[in-house]
């Protein structure tokens, strides 16, 4: 089993930082129109496992069923995180691993899910 750890993350100009606690398992990446096109590649969190460390200029996307606020940094462009509900309304972080700066990429492994057909 995975050790639950403190990771660190930012977007490319470093406006906007977190940290999450995960073991990074259970990451998805979905092919819906949003994702795919982004090449995001998410792991999930209760809202007490993500802290915003720096929150510099940020803008929300919602799309679809606008359950989910995606956040994007308004300087480089970079969507770090989304909060929003998961299944049966839970509140959930989504956070973009490939925003993670303490880890080497393509170190993990994702579950491909067909968004698409949501």
């Amino acid at each position: 089993m995975a050790e639950v750890k403190i990771h660190a993350g930012s977007c490319h100009c470093g406006a906007v930082a977190y940290e999450v606690e995960t073991d990074l398992i259970g990451l998805i990446e979905c092919n819906c129109s949003h994702c795919h096109r982004k090449g995001f590649v998410l792991a999930f969190v209760a809202p007490d496992a993500f802290r915003e460390t720096k929150a510099g200029p940020q803008t929300e996307y919602r799309f679809n069923s606008h359950k989910i606020g995606h956040r994007f940094c308004e300087t480089c462009g970079v969507q770090t995180f989304a909060r929003g509900e998961g299944p049966g309304g839970i509140p959930m972080v989504a956070v973009n691993i490939r925003t993670l700066t303490d880890i080497e990429p393509f170190s993990w492994t994702a579950q491909r899910v067909d968004g698409r057909s949501f």
